[in-house]
């Protein structure tokens, strides 16, 4: 074959490019070169055509290149939106994703980390319910929203602070009573925590408040919010004037309800939910809303997940998050 039939080298990109060819395997991998330089090696990789040969770019560093990634769906709008997020910082370091959806079934979440060990992957970032997950030791780990164990970092949002934020609003929108509405897992994790941020928000500002909480694992129906909400209408007027949700999409359900019964949101009832769910994943916000830094979450995820040192890993870190006014809110 003659040799202009043949596949370019990383040696042809160096040349056509300039460079060395350990700066060519330095952008190639994902690591720290002057842009100058990583401008130059990626148009003489567009030139080339040159494809990277994963399987033995791998087999000479011990790694696979590939991380799997453990959500419950992508139809609910925050784990799609995470799932897009990770995918993005994963193939920024030239990483590939393998994303198994769980739709909450414990032994599906176990037998996704099993599947991914066969697979001999580099890492794995679940966000996972299932109370008795098994672990190895051995193998890089990172969890959002839930502490599994201290050698396993969670990445969450500050949940509590955005329980807090809900109420401070609320009283600042001149709320006087407000009730929380939150259905989800009865597992200790960082979620639950809005419900305590949100208690110690009205506390601090001096609101009433009322808490009614469902569980994912009774069976719990989002609509048997409705009974409770009712009992709170008088002849068609509501003793509250607030409601913040758990959840973005909960409160679409809520607001739907309530608008059944004749009261109109925001002018009879101002509403927070949780999130930051926008229109088409990046219009307008759905709702008013706790904002949680998704892009953020993921990009610490991956960094946390491909750093060197596994030991030295915060067991939990908390990003910031910040309301944002989408209609629900007066």
């Amino acid at each position: 074959m003659g040799k202009e039939n043949s596949k370019p080298t990383i040696v042809d990109v160096a040349n056509l490019a300039g460079v060395s060819v350990g700066t060519v395997s330095k952008v190639i991998n994902g690591k720290s070169v002057g842009e100058s330089y990583q401008k130059k090696v990626k148009n003489a990789i567009r030139a080339l055509n040159y494809k990277v040969n994963s399987y033995a770019q791998g087999l000479k560093a011990s790694k696979t290149y590939t991380v799997v990634v453990i959500i419950p769906n992508t139809y609910h709008s925050f784990f799609g939106d995470v799932a897009h997020h990770l995918n993005v910082a994963l193939t920024k370091r030239n990483y590939k994703m393998i994303m198994f959806c769980t739709e909450q079934n414990p032994d599906l979440e176990q037998d996704s980390i099993d599947l991914a060990l066969q697979n001999k992957v580099d890492g794995i970032i679940g966000l996972t319910y299932n109370p008795n997950l098994v672990i190895s030791e051995n193998v890089p780990f990172v969890s959002i929203d839930r502490a599994i164990s201290p050698s396993i970092p969670c990445v969450a949002c500050d949940n509590f602070a955005g329980g807090q934020l809900a109420a401070e609003k609320f009283a600042e929108l001149g709320c006087k009573r407000v009730l929380y509405l939150r259905k989800g897992s009865d597992l200790n994790n960082e979620p639950n925590k809005r419900k305590a941020g949100f208690e110690n928000g009205c506390a601090l500002k001096g609101l009433d408040y009322e808490v009614k909480m469902l569980s994912d694992e009774m069976g719990d129906s989002v609509y048997d919010f409705v009974p409770f909400i009712k009992s709170h209408i008088k002849k068609g007027k509501p003793d509250f004037d607030g409601i913040f949700c758990s959840t973005d999409s909960l409160l679409h359900i809520i607001k739907g309800e309530i608008e059944k019964m004749g009261l109109r949101v925001p002018e009879d009832i101002q509403m927070i939910g949780f999130d930051g769910v926008r229109e088409h994943g990046f219009l307008e916000y759905t709702c008013s809303t706790i904002v949680q830094p998704v892009e953020a979450i993921a990009e610490m995820c991956v960094d946390l997940l491909l750093s060197d040192n596994m030991k030295t890993k915060p067991p939990l870190v908390c990003l910031p998050v910040t309301f944002a006014e989408g209609g629900t809110t007066r």
